[in-house]
């Protein structure tokens, strides 16, 4: 869940052109960002504005409903009134009632104000998230606030890194888009493995004479996707069918949710004795530094074998380059972090068709259709 301070705190001018706009624009790309990073997961968006909670848009997996719903309120509201931090709350614990145990709960708050102004007693709320297992992080616009500190040490299992205050408009953008990318579970979190049930349908083009509707959202369509359940149509994906309510998706977006459980595994640097192996990037072959004179060690005998070994990771490497574990090549400073931040695979591995690597790039991750 995402709230957004609507108050009359958001009127500010020090986050150009002020807090109010400039939140619902990078809430925006924060929705589009969720989706690309998170394809099966679901959103639900909450307003705090005049002492209340207010709901701009319901637990949807679809990101088209939630910026056509964002830009609503961009184009046609003004911040106005006091936020309610309990209020906003307490409606998300309802939203996030019936989420799955297989699913996370979290709860995104950006706060402008330096207060709350709040029905009852708040530590009641707290008490219930906690029991619910909901997390909740907090962004701030102004100064610390002491409340926000307290709600996100004591839902987070007592971490400090949940509240963060923004500095300009750049890192306020960095913060929210960092929130995309799903938390770590500790092992006394984790759940038993369960299956669940869930259809990949395709797509399919009528003719001009036979448009029909679709069950999300009523509109005459050409295009869409039927239920491998009920037959029934819905014009995107993922989405949960509104008849069945099967979760129906393709698998490209089990895919792209894949690395996140198998995080690809942290290159090690290289040093000078064993940057003789390479003269030019594995990936995008530029040219890597040259071996200074006196840096090369001798060589020393080794047992030749598929995985070579390699340093533990240290920081910077002295010859710029990085190296997978798994499979050997060496990559420069933005191969590394292009793999790790978007790519989320070892192009090394990926290319490697002889069968020598027995490592998993990603650990102990499965093989996925390429």
């Amino acid at each position: 869940m995402l709230v957004l301070d609507m108050s009359f705190s958001m009127a500010e001018k020090d986050l150009l052109p002020n807090r109010y706009r400039l939140t619902l624009d990078y809430a925006i790309d924060f929705a589009r960002e969720y989706f690309e990073q998170n394809p099966i997961s679901q959103l639900g968006i909450v307003g705090m504005r005049d002492g209340i909670a207010v709901r701009v848009s319901d637990m949807s997996g679809n990101p088209t409903d939630h910026i056509e719903k964002l830009e609503g309120w961009r184009e046609k509201e003004e911040p106005q009134g006091n936020p309610s931090l309990q209020n906003a709350l307490e409606m998300c614990r309802g939203a996030l009632f019936h989420t799955p145990t297989h699913g996370t709960r979290e709860v995104l708050i950006v706060h402008g104000s330096r207060f709350s102004s709040d029905p009852g007693e708040i530590d009641d709320t707290i008490a219930n998230l906690i029991g619910d297992r909901i997390r909740v992080s907090v962004i701030g616009l102004s100064a610390q606030v002491a409340l926000c500190a307290e709600i996100c040490s004591r839902t987070n299992g007592g971490e400090t890194g949940r509240y963060n205050v923004a500095l300009h408009e750049q890192n306020f953008r960095e913060l929210l888009l960092s929130a995309t990318t799903p938390p770590v579970t500790h092992a006394s979190e984790q759940k038993n493995a369960s299956l669940i049930m869930m259809g990949f349908p395709s797509r399919a083009v009528a003719s001009a004479d036979h448009i029909s509707l679709c069950a999300c959202h009523h509109r005459p369509t050409r295009e869409g996707y039927a239920c491998t359940r009920c037959n029934t149509k819905v014009c995107r994906l993922p989405s949960e069918c509104p008849v069945c309510g099967l979760t129906l998706v393709l698998s490209t977006h089990l895919a792209r949710s894949y690395h996140h459980l198998f995080p690809l595994r942290t290159w090690v640097e290289v040093s000078w004795a064993e940057a003789v192996k390479s003269v030019a990037c594995f990936a995008c072959q530029t040219a890597l530094p040259t071996i200074q004179k006196g840096k090369a060690k001798e060589k020393t005998k080794a047992v030749v074998s598929a995985v070579p070994s390699l340093p533990e990771p240290k920081g910077v490497s002295e010859s710029g380059r990085y190296a997978c574990p798994a499979c050997g090549h060496h990559f420069c400073i933005e191969c590394d972090v292009y793999s790790h931040e978007i790519l989320h695979n070892c192009p090394g591995c990926q290319s490697d068709t002889r069968g020598q690597v027995t490592v998993e790039s990603n650990g102990t991750a499965m093989e996925v259709d390429s």
